[in-house]
């Protein structure tokens, strides 16, 4: 089957309400008393939390994504239920589109009550497109959609990218950059990329997950958000890049690996990205001034 002859748009109105209906349970539910465990999958205490949350905001967004796997031949790959479950995972190989799906990214955010957290759905094809990617935070009730080829749209409005001068690189980060061991050299690098582009200073900006991180690089004329390659599992997976890859694509702003490639989103044998590396930017320069310098001083080991 062909990307033409699948209803996108269809698909993507699905997704929309699969991922409004579990973002309401989510903001609907209080922290107090949550059950609270510990997956193995990921390297970090972010990375491994999940809640009786996660698991019941990927239920639902199967119940209202079932009827378009069947019709379609879409597998499901959801993060609560895909973890070391080798047939699932395998699914996503076989069939020539899957549902890549983050029913809560930003767990530790959520639980500790503050913004950071949303629902993530992405539709990739079997060589690793996003084709459809859909977020919804909970908190701003902000919903950002893209269909590949058709734009992204901001509560269903085309984004407008942030133009107005600024002096400022903001960067998106997660919290285990920090405790890097060359962190030092991280942060030289990154002041390096805001004087290749005329500006005076680099804004951190700590606390959210992933997909939150990605989304606001559309909201400045200089942002970034860089995961760095790595030899051990970890550095997200699929799950967490996929939707935001087609957002940010279509929204005209950079989405890639560490080598400036299009995000590996189906790979056989893990759904890890540690390998790859991840790079956001609001723009060309940045990227390719980020690219050329953490391949230079960070390799993945």
């Amino acid at each position: 089957m062909t990307h033409a002859a699948l209803p996108l748009q269809q698909l993507c109105d699905a997704a929309v309400h699969a991922a409004l209906e579990a973002g309401q349970f989510v903001q609907s539910k209080h922290r107090t008393g949550l059950q609270r465990d510990f997956k193995d999958a990921g390297s970090s205490a972010a990375s491994q939390l999940v809640t009786e949350v996660d698991v019941r905001s990927e239920e639902i967004i199967r119940e209202c994504l079932q009827p378009g796997c069947r019709q379609w031949d879409i597998a499901f790959v959801g993060e609560e239920s895909s973890q070391n479950v080798p047939g699932v995972i395998a699914e996503r190989l076989l069939k020539p589109y899957h549902w890549c799906v983050d029913p809560l990214d930003g767990t530790l955010p959520f639980v500790e009550g503050r913004p950071g957290y949303a629902v993530s759905i992405a539709l990739v094809d079997q060589s690793g497109v996003p084709l459809v990617g859909v977020v919804y935070d909970p908190v701003s009730a902000t919903l950002i959609h893209a269909i590949k080829g058709q734009g992204a749209y901001r509560d269903h409005a085309p984004i407008t990218r942030a133009t107005s001068a600024s002096t400022s690189l903001m960067v998106f980060a997660d919290a285990s950059l920090r405790a890097r061991g060359d962190y030092a050299d991280i942060l030289d690098t990154l002041s390096q990329c805001a004087q290749d582009s005329g500006l005076d200073v680099v804004e951190m900006v700590y606390g959210s997950g992933a997909v939150k991180n990605a989304c606001r690089v559309l909201d400045y004329p200089a942002a970034c958000y860089v995961k760095l390659p790595r030899a051990e599992e970890g550095g997200g997976s699929i799950w967490d890049f996929a939707a935001t890859a087609c957002i940010v694509g279509e929204a005209g702003a950079w989405a890639s690996n560490i080598r400036g490639e299009p995000l590996e989103l189906n790979r056989s044998g893990s759904t890890f990205m540690n390998r790859q590396g991840v790079v956001y930017a609001s723009n060309e320069r940045i990227a390719k001034f980020l690219i050329q310098a953490c391949q230079e001083r960070f390799p993945a080991g």
